[in-house]
């Protein structure tokens, strides 16, 4: 803004010179093809770039028109966490990274102990009006509707075993979106969202393999139940259409016939409790065993642990897409074994609300990235940079350039 209240000025769109072959050439990429020594024209560009990106992403909230107040609740994403003990913190990082970038508005199905109630509340409505108009949130107690609930409660880590609830919970939402407090998002939650539309007619529920190499995966090596596939899967981030799960008859090892998934929950943790290591996520594995079909499996992008890179790169869509859906388990964000996990959580959890994205969170992200190189992780930052980097760009491109033509901007 300047003094007289008035927006700056758009920085001036440099003369590309035009050709046969012109290949565009990003800011990020440095340099023409097959040279690594930046161009004149590249460095000229890249500061246009920055000041137009500063220009963009520093506007006061509002001036850009948003449709967040508009849509229907039916349009809305469903994301549920469950949030007990020490989780506080990084539910909200979490919860904050899913405002940032995403475009629809988002209902936030908070579960969580009565002690923390009143701190998620009091945080969440401290938020910029313009963040905070990107969302609502209902903050509901644990509860579990079969069964010995300290049993429930007490399975894998506190409170894990209430995602199996949900579909029981939730009776007036479709579709949902369950994240381990210790996710972050680094695309819009409406990407994964679309992959609802990829399900066929008997899919109820996606999620990622617990492993991309099998014979190195730890339900191949050490599981004692049934599991899906041939590694498994992991729960830590779970797409649900909740009026599917709810109407399904579910084939089970203790009858002959179909369950319905609350009739089924209790009978199958008594079955197996004695054979179960990692709760709430081997129970989904011994029930999407016997129903596979059942189950859409998503790619590691968008369930990316430490796994996929502490024993060297092995999810391959990360390497072509980037990270989409970070899921820092084994505690990675509070302690020092993987610093590329702690830097980004770090960032996310530091970033003002109001400040500029490309000064506050990508510059610093690189210059922290740096550091880590010394690790597998922090060798390949391009994977954990690429989709934020694609991000700031769909910014960019939809709200500073629409179509340049040969002689005018339209």
């Amino acid at each position: 803004m300047t003094r007289s209240g008035q927006l700056p000025e758009m920085p001036a769109f440099p003369t590309i010179p035009k050709g046969p072959r012109t290949r565009h050439i990003w800011p990020w990429q440095g340099s023409r093809p097959g040279s690594s020594v930046p161009t004149i024209h590249c460095i000229f560009f890249k500061v246009w770039f920055q000041l137009s990106l500063v220009f963009l992403l520093s506007r006061r909230p509002g001036q850009l028109r948003s449709v967040h107040a508009v849509l229907p609740p039916e349009l809305w994403i469903h994301l549920a966490v469950v949030a007990c003990g020490n989780r506080l913190e990084e539910t909200l990082v979490m919860l904050k990274s899913a405002v940032l970038f995403s475009h629809r508005k988002i209902q936030f199905h908070i579960f969580t102990e009565d002690s923390l109630k009143p701190e998620f509340d009091k945080q969440l409505r401290q938020w910029p009006d313009s963040y905070t108009k990107k969302f609502e949130h209902r903050i509901y107690p644990i509860t579990f509707s079969v069964g010995n609930p300290q049993e429930w409660k007490k399975l894998f880590k506190p409170c894990a075993a209430q995602r199996l609830f949900l579909p029981v919970i939730l009776k007036d939402v479709d579709s949902l979106l369950y994240v381990d407090t210790d996710v972050l998002f680094l695309r819009p939650v409406d990407d994964i969202w679309k992959l609802l539309r990829q399900f066929n007619s008997t899919q109820l529920a996606a999620m990622a393999p617990e492993h991309e190499i099998p014979k190195i995966g730890w339900y191949s090596r050490f599981a004692r139940h049934p599991f899906y596939g041939s590694a498994g899967v992991n729960s830590g981030v779970m797409l649900m259409n909740l009026t599917r799960i709810r109407s399904t008859q579910f084939k089970n090892s203790m009858t002959p016939t179909g369950l319905a998934w609350e009739d089924m929950l209790y009978p199958l943790y008594q079955a197996y409790r004695n054979a179960i290591t990692w709760g709430d996520q081997d129970l989904l594995n011994i029930i999407f065993y016997f129903n596979p079909d059942l189950l859409y499996l998503f790619p590691c992008q968008w369930n990316y642990r430490p796994d996929h890179c502490m024993y060297g790169s092995n999810c391959r869509e990360a390497e072509r897409e980037g990270v989409s859906v970070l899921h820092g388990n084994r505690g990675v964000y509070h302690n020092d074994k993987q610093p590329t996990f702690k830097a980004l959580y770090e960032a996310m959890r530091d970033f003002p609300f109001q400040d500029n994205l490309f000064q506050s969170m990508y510059y610093p992200l690189q210059l922290k990235f740096l550091e880590t190189v010394h690790t597998l992780c922090g060798r390949i930052p391009q994977v954990f940079l690429k989709q934020i980097e694609k991000t700031m760009r769909r910014a960019y491109e939809k709200h500073v350039i629409i179509h340049v033509g040969p002689d005018h901007t339209h």
